[in-house]
């Protein structure tokens, strides 16, 4: 730190300095040992990090054009990365019949009963984001939807995604009844008689693919332009799309991406995760490549790539599709037999890891059940065995649960944990849906990131918006408390598996920047480094914990421009430019 030669030289002033509160420059080797500095100045110059000195130094790289981010106590960050989220198809959402905010089963069924009145022109009612914990079993029926859209089909994408609510219209048109099948790779929930009952689980979905709407370019384009507001706004300054490829009503955003390029509208640093379609075989990693090699000749790296694939290797717990080690109970706690579904056969998981990482793709898992992470971390056992280290920087993501011997595995293979803090509390969805139908070993086992963290595994943070929200803070509160803000409860799985605020930033920051080959230009605070800075207020490291969600962002920086700002004020017109976070 401090000030050198060439940045000291006459007339090398900075283009911005920001001064007068904490510092985090996400440089905690080993995990939580950095804390927030004070009495630091940080100098961007070329949208670039030129200094990070002492504030008294700070005032020889101030001119006339300067402007001086006074912080006012607030903390400095490298800007928050996102390791597994779906923006465009996030985006979206927020254009169509959005029930995120959705307080319970009336509120929702409210929501949609407006949107469909405030939109009489539209053939099909589609959008999402409805929480199975509002209705029983989490399975709401096709009643609840022809009691107020009965002439239209409607067809809904629950909150996690992996399930879908249909009306009576929507499956006439698939074709769907009584006589239709469960797929091998999902369930129809179904009334007495055998018919649909409106609740379609994981491939179950799929049904209406060939009937219901195509999302548009234009939509999509707008959608991941809707989403960039919404993610700059939280600080985020880049991330890793977990599906770029053909995925039902939603697209995967590859065409938006790269309208975003030609037109100078991408402001984030994206890595693209290309999805590999379950259903087919080794032969679809030659397209993979071509495309990767495609996008990488448009001469954009840094913004834009596509050089991850994505494995879909099982489902969630709140549907009983997650893979579990040991049988789902039912409700009398009596042994199921249902062990989850495992989407792509084990053998063949190694056979494509091994293929794709000798390719030179980053493989990004979702593996949410106790036996998909030990599925997939099997397949990087073999892909190392055979390939080598070729710095894959591989991740699982989601890792609800992980068998206690299997969590070393992780950093033997240079796995890393991709985590979604928000899902690691008491709430309706776990505490109704999810805990009472575990085994035993499995519901003593949620979201161990204690564990990884003490056993050496690196970790990455991410949200999966918009499944939940998107805010790193948020995230950040959680994984240190994992119990909800305002909520009476215990850590979920134990005060054990709580993070210090150190890592828990880092893994939002330096963590997800390794992840996404990033870190030699972003995820710290360091002379050379981007300027890709958040500005949170309060002071995270000054707050009680129980009161890390308080903390808001400020302001977003990219490349050294201010992309976002919550208050501007010129506080010193007079000299050198001068404003707030």
């Amino acid at each position: 730190m401090g000030i050198d030669a060439t940045t000291r030289a006459e007339g090398a002033f900075a283009d911005t300095v920001f001064t007068g509160g904490a510092l985090f420059t996400s440089d905690a080797v080993p995990a939580g040992s950095a804390q927030a500095l004070t009495g630091h100045a940080v100098a961007v110059r070329g949208g670039r990090i030129v200094a990070v000195c002492a504030e008294d130094e700070a005032s020889a790289l101030v001119g006339p054009d300067t402007i001086v981010i006074e912080l006012n106590g607030a903390l400095l960050a490298p800007g928050f990365q996102d390791a597994h989220i779906h923006p465009a198809s996030g985006g979206v959402e927020l254009l169509q019949c959005n029930l995120t905010d959705s307080e319970d089963a009336d509120d929702t069924v409210a929501r949609i009963a407006r949107y469909a009145a405030e939109n009489p022109e539209i053939e099909w009612i589609v959008g999402g984001g409805w929480s199975m914990d509002h209705f029983p079993g989490g399975a709401p029926v096709r009643a609840l939807l022809d009691a107020i859209v009965p002439d239209r089909p409607v067809l809904l994408a629950s909150r996690d995604h992996h399930s879908a609510w249909a009306n009576t219209a929507a499956m006439r048109i698939a074709g769907v009844d009584a006589a239709t099948p469960d797929p091998v790779d999902g369930r129809i929930e179904r009334e007495a008689d055998g018919f649909p009952a409106g609740t379609f689980h994981e491939g179950a979905a799929d049904l209406f693919a060939q009937v219901r709407p195509v999302v548009s370019d234009d939509l999509t384009y707008a959608g991941l332009l809707r989403a960039q507001d919404e993610l700059l706004a939280l600080g985020i300054t880049g991330w890793q799309d977990a599906l770029i490829g053909n995925f039902p009503g939603v697209g995967g955003g590859l065409t938006a991406y790269r309208r975003a390029l030609a037109e100078g509208t991408l402001k984030a640093h994206v890595v693209g995760a290309q999805w590999w379609e379950r259903a087919e075989g080794g032969e679809q990693l030659d397209a993979m490549i071509r495309l990767r090699d495609e996008i990488a000749a448009l001469g954009h790296p840094e913004r834009f790539s596509v050089g991850s694939i994505k494995f879909m290797v099982d489902g969630v717990a709140e549907n009983q599709t997650a893979a579990m080690l040991e049988p789902y109970r039912d409700t009398h706690g009596h042994d199921t037999h249902n062990h989850g579904l495992s989407f792509i056969a084990p053998e063949k998981l190694r056979e494509y890891a091994v293929a794709a990482d000798a390719a030179g793709f980053q493989l990004h898992f979702h593996a949410l059940g106790d036996r998909a992470v030990r599925e997939a971390l099997d397949a990087l056992t073999e892909a190392r065995r055979v390939n080598g280290d070729t710095d894959g920087r591989h991740h699982l993501a989601h890792i609800q649960v992980i068998a206690e011997a299997d969590v070393a595995r992780f950093a033997a293979v240079d796995a890393v944990a991709n985590m979604q803090p928000l899902w690691a509390c008491h709430e309706d969805q776990m505490d109704e849906l999810t805990l009472p139908f575990l085994a035993e070993s499995a519901a003593d086992r949620q979201y161990p990131f204690g564990d990884l963290q003490r056993a050496g595994v690196r970790l990455a943070g991410g949200s999966d918006w918009p499944v939940s929200s998107a805010d790193p803070m948020a995230g950040v509160h959680m994984a240190v408390n994992r119990v909800a803000p305002l909520q009476d409860a215990e850590p979920l799985a134990g005060p054990e598996q709580c993070l210090d605020l150190a890592t828990a930033l880092a893994a939002y920051t330096s963590g997800t920047a390794f992840v996404n080959h990033r870190d030699h230009d972003t995820g710290l605070v360091r002379e050379g480094y981007l300027a890709n800075l958040v500005v949170v207020e309060p002071n995270p490291f000054d707050v009680p914990a129980d009161q890390l969600y308080t903390c808001r962002v400020a302001s977003t920086w990219i490349d050294g421009e201010r992309v976002y700002a919550r208050t501007v004020e010129t506080v010193d017109a007079g000299g050198p430019a001068s404003d707030h976070p």
